[in-house]
């Protein structure tokens, strides 16, 4: 979760929706983010709303502790059931993020689960994913994760190779995020996914592919491969700055995902986001499919965002002000916008357009329909989709989808 908030109006101090949010929402799934904001170490390349426990000392005093954060959590969940009324939807996606959510003890985040349970109640099939870092849980502590209701675990691998980790500030140790993989299995996890992050700065196309084959080899059903992001005001951006470490350019970019896209699809993963492999329908993440289908979800915590119906929402960054926020009573969302149609209209072809499914070509207005014609000639969309009316990127548009995107929604 980006640590940046946009502008926007107030929002109303009780939370409440304008009456057209929820016209039709029967007909959308509903899925929850609940926000972990702790961490143990400052990651270098991290721009996420996240708190050392030194950065939080002195500032928020005990509103802002991790020790009865879950309780405050709640809160907001209950605060979420008062807001959307007689709703009857049960939440079919829980994704627990951060910040590491595993430096809260197990039973913090099942606590956090059960009221979702108990407020709304869960869809049969309800996926409820944690992220955790790999040096934060063991056998135990996964078990316990299992047995309070989740059933999918997100695991920050980034890389097998120790001299990337040390550029990326992650303090695990080669060889543990495949481990964490076996021990979430035994602990009886139905679905597991690695993260891995390429393009960091020392990095060779031999430790990508060494990341690559590590993160197969330990048997997870979803990979997730993102190109790294220097964001300004981190401590990488700052080494950058300094001449101490390279800046990666985007040829090299091109080539780790081209690399990825091979030795993954061999090893039976197939792409369904630009960034997200996944080796049945099953493994994919619903949640993040909320995410990119503009469905509804409400993002609990500091900082977390929330979109119901067209209308959009952040809560207030700090964990003191949003904890002091609910103690009180209100609402700890900092603003809010009301999507219009045309809003809407370039979010879906934005974020759709990055699936395997891709977007209508409907969706487009006459000049992104002419880009699209122009994309299709040049081999960046895949034509038998084209004509059933739909842009698909092909593997070349996969590598530069943004300036695809940002011709189609002219």
């Amino acid at each position: 979760m980006p640590s940046a908030l946009p502008d926007g109006e107030p929002m109303p101090e009780d939370g409440a929706l304008p009456r057209h949010a929820l016209a039709g929402a029967a007909g959308r799934p509903l899925g929850f983010y609940l926000h972990v904001p702790y961490c143990a170490t400052r990651c270098g390349y991290c721009d996420f709303n996240t708190y050392t426990a030194s950065e939080l000392r002195g500032s928020g005093g005990a509103l802002a502790s991790r020790d009865n954060y879950a309780d405050t959590l709640v809160e907001e969940i209950r605060l979420a059931r008062k807001v959307l009324g007689d709703d009857p939807r049960p939440v079919e996606t829980v994704f627990v993020g951060g910040g590491t959510p595993t430096l809260l003890p197990a039973a913090d985040l099942g606590r956090m689960l059960a009221a979702i349970r108990d407020e709304f109640g869960l869809a049969p099939d309800a996926e409820i994913t944690t992220e955790a870092n790999p040096e934060s849980v063991d056998p135990r502590y996964l078990a316990e994760l299992r047995a309070g209701g989740f059933n999918r675990v997100s695991f920050g691998m980034q890389s097998a190779r120790q001299h990337v980790l040390k550029i990326l500030d992650r303090t695990h140790t080669p060889g543990r995020p495949e481990a964490c993989v076996a021990e979430a299995r035994a602990a009886g996890f139905d679905h597991v996914n690695l993260d891995l992050i390429y393009g960091t700065p020392g990095e060779t196309d031999d430790d990508w592919r060494a990341s690559l084959d590590a993160a197969l080899g330990a048997g997870p059903d979803h990979v997730s491969a993102y190109a790294l992001i220097v964001e300004e005001g981190t401590q990488l951006a700052r080494r950058i700055g300094r001449g101490e470490v390279p800046m990666t350019d985007d040829d090299v970019h091109a080539d780790r995902y081209l690399i990825a896209d091979e030795r993954l699809a061999a090893a039976g993963f197939r792409w369904y986001e630009v960034s997200n492999w996944a080796t049945t329908e099953a493994a994919r993440c619903r949640h993040n499919e909320l995410y990119w289908t503009g469905a509804d979800w409400w993002g609990a915590g500091p900082g977390a965002h929330s979109h119901v119906g067209g209308v959009r929402w952040w809560n207030v960054k700090h964990p003191g002000a949003y904890a002091q926020a609910l103690t009180e009573g209100r609402s700890p969302g900092a603003g809010r916008e009301l999507l219009a149609d045309e809003d809407r209209r370039v979010e879906r072809i934005l974020l759709e357009l990055r699936l395997a499914d891709g977007c209508p070509l409907d969706l487009l207005a006459p000049a992104g329909a002419r880009a699209a014609e122009r994309a299709l000639a040049d081999g960046l969309l895949e034509p038998a989709p084209y004509g059933e009316g739909r842009a698909v990127l092909t593997l070349r548009g996969r590598l530069l989808a943004d300036a695809v995107v940002r011709d189609l929604v002219d």
